[in-house]
């Protein structure tokens, strides 16, 4: 037996039966100091095991490694007390050492912790006191709407302080004056204990703050802002206070006092701050518009009677009466009446869509000129809205890889720069002016002060914030920062054919069999959800056919269907079908070529084994498709087009749009590996596409671009999200992520830049305590000011 031994309870995806579980627990005990039971019924591994021998991190990857998973939860929470990039560093180091966290990611500007967890190891509680053990606060992410309200509040209180600040500093501003104009001034703004009177609540009331952040980062090993400012000011209060003990008893003796140091010190860093989260809550505009688009109430019918509740109070299955002018107040379907609804929103289509009953109905779209009764299908967090808020918070919340160096050099600045604060100390009292402690001190003040990690942590989150927010005011949906960063590498795009380039929804344009075959085909076509089948049923619901029932029916992926009625088997679909079924195309294949000539799909038509006659569909481009692919070929990409069509038809489509290459006639499971294709030779590929079959693609794909109106399969699997289908939403995407990456740069440079001049400045004396104090109060707001710039920037 073990002598100490961990106890871990691990959740176990993907087992089907007892081979599975026995198959885990054999793996599992084999190893160095673990005792396992794997239960397949409650889907858990009970492992103990011995600490020194292994680690919890080796038994989950056991486990992966044969082929299942281990259940990980997320969760976000607000993290409060943070002032600068060491904080945020300090705490992701200490979440993710956490035993069970598999990665937490901080971020400063929201004021976030995303952690993946496994919930056998650890919970949000035991996360929530790591982080309060050293020395901050966090609580369950709370509503956008609830958080912006706190905020603001906040915001009210540092205003608040910060007048105090101002209000105490101000005379001692004055006395500053009169050293560096050599001003008269009553001779009570001189006297030592008044400036003690005015600086001791700025330095203890309103400074209190950086004292309590310094102590508990250096309590827990760390070392943040608080622990510069709370030195410098420190350091110039108390020999201020020194100086004014010394004329006690000597009213003859002149005092070098400081006070002022302290006092206006402290207001710049607070004026900075204010300015700096009232910067920050202009980064999150693109949210806060989001969540106004939702309907605050619903008119709803119960008892047979119609009542307004609020649209959190919906449930589904709710009948609700929706009248002209007002918004849909989630998502559902029309049970009753005719309308026109605005999904411009969602969509970008700024024509109404006409509903009828059965119709979808989208959350906050507007009803315009008909009144319906809906059924509520989604409501709450399920709403179509409310997963596009998730998204652009998750993509707000996240961290661009540009940010790891960043993070790296915060990290180490802070006791970097307390050693030179202390060299440079050391220097100006032992060689450039011996003795003269005064002018040391302050030489190591403005060094300490001057010499602040806020910028550099400041500069990547504010530009990834607003540059997601610009692009999801744009319609466009990006899934994090790293997909932000990502786009803008890319030098080859393969996108979709049918419901990507073209509208998805085709017409038979050409039907050369007899009525017979019209029959047999559409109602073998009813069975099946392809959007070509929809077409043919139309054409003949068109032609008053009468369907007859199928008895079986098969898809063939890739080749067509085949199908069993009225006692004959039919067949419907290209080449390979009909070969794959030795029917005979003599003197047909002439007709065949001119229909794909012309970009139509063409489908033959067998019944019983003998050739029947061809239906043609046209799926129309979209309008702006080749203005979208004509921008992404200026932009330096390589367009492709990736169809299971025929290449005649693929070419004729691909020419309409202006595409060169072409890879035609490709199976859905095939996708996949012709983007690895691309990718082996080098280049950063994207894939666009909206099916359930471009799924893999869009997951092999360096980044993946999923078309709105798609499936939800598609859109989970991918990157970026392009609401209601707008190509030129693509090259738009692409721009913003240009944009925001040079953004990042610029402000990495001029954080980078400033620390990297102003402590040598500092250092040989040349810049006062105060101006560095309002030199680096300022850094913060300009990184700041220049990622908003982003939001005007032309897409």
């Amino acid at each position: 037996m073990m002598s100490e031994t961990n106890h871990a309870t691990l959740g176990v995806t993907g087992m089907t039966c007892a081979a599975c579980s026995n198959r885990i627990e054999k793996i599992l005990n084999k190893m160095d100091g673990v005792e396992a039971q794997v239960n397949l019924t409650t889907e858990k591994a009970t492992v103990e095991y011995d600490p020194d021998q292994t680690s919890i991190e080796d038994i989950t990857k056991k486990i992966e490694n044969v082929g299942y998973g281990v259940l990980m939860e997320n969760t976000e929470l607000d993290v409060f007390g943070m002032t600068c990039a060491a904080c945020s560093n300090r705490i992701e180091k200490v979440l993710n050492k956490q035993e069970g966290v598999k990665h937490a990611t901080v971020n400063l500007t929201t004021e976030t912790a995303s952690i993946e967890y496994n919930p056998g190891l650890t919970d949000v509680k035991t996360l929530i006191e790591k982080i309060r053990n050293v020395g901050y606060d966090a609580k369950p992410k709370a509503e956008a709407a609830e958080k912006q309200t706190h905020k603001e509040k906040e915001l009210k209180h540092q205003k608040t302080k910060l007048i105090i600040s101002a209000v105490l500093a101000a005379p001692l501003l004055v006395t500053m004056l009169v050293h560096l104009f050599n001003m008269t001034i009553p001779d009570i703004f001189m006297n030592p204990w008044f400036q003690f009177a005015l600086a001791t609540p700025v330095q203890f009331i309103i400074g209190w703050q950086f004292y309590v952040g310094a102590y508990k980062n250096l309590r827990n090993g760390g070392a943040n802002m608080d622990v510069l400012v709370a030195l410098g000011t420190s350091a110039a209060y108390f020999y201020s206070l020194y100086e004014a003990f010394k004329t006690i008893g000597n009213p003859e003796y002149m005092p070098h006092l400081y006070f002022e140091t302290s006092a206006v010190l402290i207001t710049l860093i607070l004026f900075g701050k204010y300015l700096e989260a009232r910067a920050k809550s202009q980064t999150t505009n693109a949210l806060s518009s989001l969540l106004n688009l939702q309907a605050k109430e619903a008119r709803v019918i119960r008892n047979g009677e119609e009542i307004m509740i609020p649209v959190d109070e919906v449930v589904v299955g709710d009948r609700l009466v929706v009248k002209p002018g007002e918004k849909i107040p989630v998502d559902g379907i029309v049970v009753k009446g005719r309308t026109s609804v605005d999904e411009s929103m969602i969509t970008g289509e700024s024509i109404p869509i006409e509903k009828e009953v059965d119709a979808g109905l989208i959350g906050s779209t507007i009803n315009k000129n008909g009144s319906i009764v809906m059924e509520a299908t989604k409501v709450g967090k399920d709403t179509a809205l409310a997963s596009i808020v998730k998204v652009v918070e998750e993509a707000q919340g996240s961290k661009a890889p540009i940010q790891r160096l960043a993070d790296v050099i915060s990290g180490y600045f802070v006791p970097i720069v307390v050693g030179i604060a202390i060299l440079t100390f050391i220097v100006w009292i032992a060689f450039v002016q011996p003795g003269q402690f005064e002018s040391a001190l302050v030489a190591a003040i403005a060094v300490l002060v001057i010499a602040c990690p806020c910028a550099l942590g400041l500069a990547t989150p504010t530009s990834i914030m607003v540059g997601t927010g610009r692009a999801a005011e744009s319609g466009i949906l990006f899934k994090g920062g790293e997909h932000l960063e990502g786009i803008h590498q890319l030098n080859a795009i393969v996108m979709d054919k049918t419901g990507t380039i073209t509208k998805g929804k085709p017409e038979v344009t050409d039907f050369t069999g007899d009525e017979e075959a019209l029959q047999l085909l559409a109602s073998a076509e009813k069975g099946s959800e392809h959007p070509l089948a929809g077409a043919i049923v139309a054409y003949a619901t068109e032609k008053n056919i009468d369907f007859v029932e199928v008895d079986e029916f098969d898809s063939i992926p890739g080749h067509g269907i085949e199908a069993r009625l009225a006692g004959k088997q039919v067949l419907v679909g290209n080449r390979k079908l009909m070969n794959d079924y030795q029917i005979d195309m003599e003197g047909n294949e002439e007709e065949l070529v001119e229909f794909e000539t012309d970009g139509k799909t063409a489908m033959l038509i067998a019944i019983d084994g003998a050739y029947r006659g061809i239906v043609a569909v046209a799926d129309t481009i979209k309008e702006t498709a080749p203005q979208a692919i004509r921008e992404l070929k200026e932009q330096g990409l390589e367009v492709i087009m990736l169809t299971g069509d025929n290449e005649r038809t693929a070419q004729a489509i691909a020419k309409q749009v202006g595409i060169d290459q072409v890879i035609a006639g490709v199976l859905p499971e095939e996708k996949a590996d012709k983007i690895k294709e691309i990718q082996d030779m080098g280049k950063k590929v994207a894939m666009v596409g909206d099916g359930v079959n471009d799924a893999p693609a869009l997951v092999t794909a360096d980044i993946g671009i999923a078309i709105g109106t798609g499936t939800e399969v598609a859109i989970e699997a991918a990157d970026l999200t392009i609401l209601g289908g707008e190509l030129l939403l693509i090259p738009k995407a692409i721009r913003i992520s240009h944009a925001t990456i040079q953004n990042i740069r610029q402000n990495l440079f001029w954080a980078f830049g400033y620390n990297t001049a102003g402590i040598p400045v500092a250092a040989v004396g040349l810049l006062a305590p105060w101006i560095a104090g309002a030199a680096m109060a300022l850094s913060s707001v300009s990184v700041v000011s220049n990622s908003l710039r982003l939001k005007r920037v032309k897409l």
